[in-house]
């Protein structure tokens, strides 16, 4: 008798395996219960008990301790990861936790546009509610020497690119990315560099690149605009170019350039030092720095704006005066003056 009650004993265990097995598959692959795209926080400290619970809670997860109790006991459950992770309709439970556990979180894109300077760096930053802010109480110097680069000047170290970060990220580490970024195209382009420039260091063309990138309003300009400048570097000429006298004006900027602003005596005022300003007056995208690295050949000495973003170039500076008085008087009202070798004020 017993011996025929063996195979039935047999075959009713399989069963019960196998409906345990089924039950546990559908427990781990239900769908969420989500109406749309929804965003689900995994904090620091929360575990698969309280992750399932928190999911039931809000009406996405059935039964959320058998499936914490069927993860554990499948194996399926490891360490999960802390962030922000999209949830979408049709979204199983299973692989919810596998992409926790392997950290595929929500990425967020920040830009920072050429031509800015790090005072709108940090603006920008700061306005960033999904960084952490490590930088808010620092002054420009502190921020410099938590990155690792103490006594550095910032202006136009960063370079200007779209980041990709997710939720929580410092403010410090997205600078970190964007200097390195810097250091690495600087460098490429500083290997490859046109032979006879007056740059003694890449710095320099750095500082060039910055001045390029605010005088440039046609990309297809950059090469003539820094050959305007180098050549006037070449011939111990100021470049006299109004953005870097509006860099050291600083708060006392207010919109319009004036001839007082031109004569006043600042460490960035090209009309009245010789050579280069300092530090760069904003960072310059990868363009510009090749611009200024390779400047187009010419003969040109002088430009001025036309108003349209564009620039009438001159080889001499009577065909200069007469550009600008033909321009300047267009332009007066858009509060725009680009023209290195006006006549002195």
């Amino acid at each position: 008798m017993v011996r025929r009650l063996l195979p039935a004993l047999f075959v009713l265990l399989l069963l019960s395996a196998g409906a345990g097995l089924f039950a546990v598959h559908l427990l781990l692959e239900q769908e969420l219960q989500v109406s749309g795209e929804e965003v689900y926080v995994l904090e620091e400290g929360t575990g698969l008990s309280r992750m399932t619970r928190e999911l039931a809670e809000r009406g996405w997860l059935r039964q959320p301790r058998l499936v914490s109790l069927a993860a554990r006991l499948t194996g399926l459950y490891t360490t999960i990861k802390v962030g922000e992770y999209r949830v979408v309709p049709g979204t199983r439970f299973s692989a919810l936790l596998d992409i926790m556990r392997n950290g595929v979180v929500i990425q967020y894109r920040l830009t920072l546009p050429e031509g800015w300077n790090f005072q709108q760096v940090r603006a920008h930053l700061a306005a960033e509610t999904r960084l952490r802010a490590e930088t808010t109480a620092m002054d420009d110097a502190a921020v410099m020497a938590a990155l690792g680069y103490p006594g550095m000047h910032p202006e136009g170290r960063f370079f200007p690119d779209t980041y990709v970060y997710a939720s929580g990220l410092s403010d410090l580490d997205l600078l970190a990315q964007a200097y390195r970024r810097m250091d690495d195209v600087l460098q490429a382009e500083w290997s490859e560099r046109a032979e006879g420039l007056p740059y003694e260091t890449s710095y320099e063309a750095l500082i060039m690149a910055s001045i390029v990138e605010k005088e440039t309003g046609q990309a297809a300009e950059r090469g003539q605009i820094a050959g305007v400048f180098v050549r006037r570097l070449q011939k111990g000429m100021r470049l006299q170019t109004d953005p870097t006298v509006i860099y050291g004006l600083g708060p006392l900027w207010s919109g319009n350039l004036t001839r007082a602003h031109l004569r006043q005596a600042t460490a960035y005022n090209t009309y009245v030092i010789p050579g280069l300003p300092p530090t760069p007056i904003a960072m310059p995208g990868r363009d510009a720095i090749h611009a200024a690295l390779h400047p187009e050949a010419g003969d040109a000495l002088f430009f001025v704006a036309r108003g349209d973003g564009s620039h009438h170039f001159s080889a001499t500076l009577a065909e200069h005066n007469a550009a600008v008085k033909k321009y300047q008087v267009r332009n007066r009202a858009r509060n725009y003056r680009s023209s290195p070798g006006r006549e002195t004020p």
